[in-house]
């Protein structure tokens, strides 16, 4: 078999089972059943990009300014916040009949060393990990097998979005349905940032960290 088409076709291909094989399979992983397939993941465009593959997922020297990454992004992030505070929750929570189901984060309630081991955490797993996954990894491969063309880049949002919301079940059906729809936007986000995966990286944590706020002040 030619090398280049196993690195750049087969192996993408192998990768993406995997992780799914990993987060539907019974391993007990616990909050590493991110950081271990974003390891693979990472592992894998090395594989594929050699000395590259860091570039390959997005995560590009230089691509984001200081004041991206310490302005607009915790400003972007505060606003999706806003949104799925005050918005989100009540519309879709009414719709599907069901609250949120919060109760995997009700230790962090008032717990001060608990939050701040979680807040760390988050950046490694929620903002670092899911980013690398979902966006620099499947999103990238998905343009790269199906190009970059309206319909394709349209299934790409939309895929990943709902594949992004399914995958934290953990939080019943509206948390589901919600997150669903702040992964389309982190998609998009991604997409407009012209595939630079600092950026959102920032957003994603920024928008955890004021989440974590949240819960360990008991507002949700």
């Amino acid at each position: 078999m030619n090398i280049t088409f196993f690195k750049s076709k087969i192996l993408p291909i192998v990768t993406i089972i995997s992780v799914f094989a990993i987060w539907f399979s019974s391993l007990h992983l616990g909050y590493f059943i991110v950081i271990a397939p974003a390891i693979l993941v990472i592992i894998s465009s090395f594989i594929e990009n050699d000395k590259k593959g860091f570039e390959a997922l997005g995560l590009k020297k230089g691509s984001s300014s200081l004041l991206e990454i310490l302005v607009y992004a915790p400003t972007i992030a505060s606003i999706l916040f806003t949104i799925y505070y005050f918005f989100l929750i009540p519309i879709i929570g009414s719709l599907t009949g069901n609250d949120i189901d919060f109760s995997s984060f009700h230790e962090l309630k008032g717990n001060t060393s608990y939050a701040l081991i979680m807040l760390g955490f988050i950046w490694i797993s929620a903002a670092f990990g899911e980013e690398i996954i979902w966006r620099g990894y499947f999103m990238n491969q998905f343009k790269k097998f199906f190009g970059n063309n309206s319909i394709s880049l349209i299934v790409n949002l939309v895929l990943f979005g709902i594949l992004f919301g399914l995958m934290h079940s953990y939080q019943g059906i509206t948390g589901q349905i919600i997150t669903g729809i702040i992964g389309f936007i982190l998609s998009i986000i991604f997409h407009l940032k012209k595939y630079d995966l600092w950026f959102n990286i920032a957003i994603h944590g920024f928008f955890d960290t004021i989440g974590l706020i949240a819960v360990y002040n008991g507002w949700m």
